[in-house]
This record gives C-alpha cells, sequence and structure tokens, in this order.
C-alpha cells in the first residue's frame, strides 16, 4: 500500500541574513556551525553560513528558529527526497 503525503503549509523567513524563521518542518537532520539540513513538506532545504545556531526546534509545531550569518538557502525536490528515504527502508529491512 503506497501512503500519499499532503503537502502542509510551508514558510522560509530570513531577516536581514542574520535570523531565519522556518516552518513545516518534519526533522533537523544534521547541523554544524557552517550548514543546517532540514526536511520540510516542500523538500529537503539546506541553510550555509558562518556560525549557525538552531536556537529553537519545536518538532510538534514543526517550527525551527535559526541565527548565524546566512550566506545561502537552497532546497532540493520533495520527490528525491521521498525516494531517497523509501530507498534507504527498502535497504534496511531486506
Amino acid at each position: 500500500m503506497e501512503e500519499q503525503r499532503i503537502a502542509k503549509a510551508h514558510r522560509l523567513v530570513v531577516n536581514n541574513r542574520k535570523t531565519a524563521t522556518v516552518t513545516g518542518v518534519l526533522d533537523v537532520l544534521s547541523f554544524d556551525l557552517n550548514e543546517i539540513l532540514l526536511e520540510t513538506e516542500q523538500g529537503m532545504l539546506m541553510v550555509k553560513g558562518t556560525d549557525l545556531h538552531v536556537n529553537r526546534l519545536s518538532v510538534e509545531k514543526g517550527e525551527v528558529d535559526l541565527s548565524g550569518n546566512i550566506d545561502s538557502v537552497a532546497y532540493s525536490s520533495a520527490s528525491t527526497a521521498g525516494k531517497q528515504r523509501e530507498s534507504f527502508l527498502a535497504k534496511l529491512f531486506q
């Protein structure tokens, strides 16, 4: 049985390249001082910069507040993320 996921609201607000608020976050996959990788309702979101910090994470609400010097924000497609997860799970249960 194939599960269909309905995309919920997702918002990214960057203020003066110093702080950001992201909603529609499903998971924080990795973070360090130079890169934060988030799984959102609209695909994978990569934030790059320097001195990056995750100030607030609310898994229940799907919200993340970031701070630091934000240099770039990039998305990858939601379908690619789903295929990668499915592939990983398929390999895990073989």
